[in-house]
């Protein structure tokens, strides 16, 4: 390996005319070629169904591979706040460049600028390809798609679907991808998991996959494998990643020569629900959009956290005065709404100072009475209903009444 060099492949040129560049140089596939290749897609969230629907809908063969017993049982559904686009809708001065720098800070400056620029560029004909889907995006009383805010940015540029829009999104790519079922241009195969990597001079030319209802070790061959099989978080224990999103096609294509860097660029997310047991085997996400509205803070005097610890008073209790909303005296400009790297940060910060407020010192609170008094219980619930109710089904808890207890955890 120590010949080995790491080619991203990223096309010459401005960055703003990079992949625009790409597009009208590369070599295309004509009609009735397309008909004589076949693509391999492992996985079957919002990247694999998706990918899948639109090279079956150009004409190619493709064979998708879920590990679950449906594509709709894919992690996906797991997400919920929302999906960015720089559509502008608001009219707070959103821009292609702004998505694009703000999606650079967020992920610490890591990432690849070109790529993230064509992310900020395509993102409003993903929310168009997502309608066309008949995803239901929450819209205004005129008919118009809703924004929200979203942490990190300040501008409104988040389209959802109430607290589930990674479910909605999921349904509409599935949707796509059976109508290419359907068709006969895409091959369905769950309950596959994939074991190996087939590599033929050095490129990726199948795959190796154990059928999980027979045993049976199976092998599948094409022009090219496409892998979406999602992230590796579970390598850190209790992650709001499902059990099943266990990493294990990225480590095969790493043990046949694929670069790995840092595997600690994991996403963490600052609103899940506290550990509250040794017998846990995961976390659950309360949605970062639960920030718009919600006030984070922890008590200011140390005998009011010993108290809530020991259960003798409830955080209704505390009077104003004696609550740290930390976020918004440190970081003004954006409050609750900061990067979740930052708040996530700032959180454990406060726990590792004393101040947190469950029996295990491993919680901040997140506090919607604010908000209920300025928008009213109707329009609150109809922003957040299901996630009060997930909340209040784990904990015991209702955030109507007393305020959420959340901390950090990979997500």
């Amino acid at each position: 390996m120590a010949d080995t060099k790491l080619i991203s492949k990223i096309p010459d040129g401005p960055l703003a005319e990079k992949w625009t560049k790409r597009k009208s140089e590369i070599r295309i596939v004509s009609p009735n070629n397309k008909r004589k290749l076949e693509v391999i897609v492992v996985g079957t969230g919002l990247g694999g169904a998706s990918a899948a629907a639109s090279l079956g809908e150009l004409g190619y063969n493709v064979k998708i591979f879920c590990i679950s017993d449906s594509p709709r049982r894919a992690h996906s559904i797991a997400a919920q706040g929302g999906i960015n686009a720089a559509k502008n809708y608001q009219n707070d001065n959103d821009s292609v460049y702004r998505l694009f720098y703000d999606t650079i800070k967020g992920g610490d400056y890591r990432s690849r600028e070109a790529n993230v620029y064509r992310l900020a560029e395509v993102s409003a004909a993903i929310i168009d390809q997502c309608v066309a889907q008949g995803v239901p995006f929450a819209r205004e009383y005129g008919g118009y798609l809703a924004n929200r805010s979203f942490g990190g940015v300040q501008v409104s540029r988040t389209f959802y679907a109430r607290g589930q829009t990674g479910q909605q999104l999921l349904l509409g790519a599935y949707a796509s991808l059976n109508k290419e079922i359907a068709a006969g241009t895409v091959k369905s195969y769950p309950r596959h998991e994939m074991l190996d990597l087939v590599i033929i001079n050095g490129q990726a030319k199948g795959i190796i996959t154990r059928n999980l209802v027979t045993g049976e070790i199976e092998r599948f061959g094409a022009h090219a494998v496409v892998l979406a099989t999602g992230g590796y978080g579970n390598t850190y224990f209790l992650s709001t990643n499902a059990m099943n999103s266990n990493g294990s096609a990225a480590w095969q294509c790493y043990k046949k020569g694929a670069f790995f860097a840092n595997p600690c660029f994991a996403q963490i997310h600052p609103t899940c629900i506290p550990v509250h047991g040794d017998q846990q085997c995961k976390l659950t996400l309360m949605s970062e959009s639960l920030r718009n509205d919600g006030r984070i803070w922890v008590p200011k005097k140390m005998e009011d956290v010993m108290k809530l610890r020991k259960h003798e008073i409830k955080a209704s209790q505390i009077p104003e005065e004696d609550r740290d909303y930390y976020l918004e005296r440190r970081y003004p400009a954006f409050g609750n709404l900061v990067p979740r790297d930052v708040a996530s940060r700032a959180a454990k910060e406060r726990c590792d100072a004393g101040y947190g407020v469950n029996e295990t010192g491993l919680a901040v609170f997140l506090d919607f009475s604010d908000a209920i008094k300025r928008l009213g219980h109707q329009r609150v619930e109809e922003r957040y209903g299901n996630l009060f109710q997930m909340y209040e089904k784990i904990t015991s808890s209702s955030p109507w009444e007393e305020p959420m207890m959340i901390y950090p955890a990979i997500h």
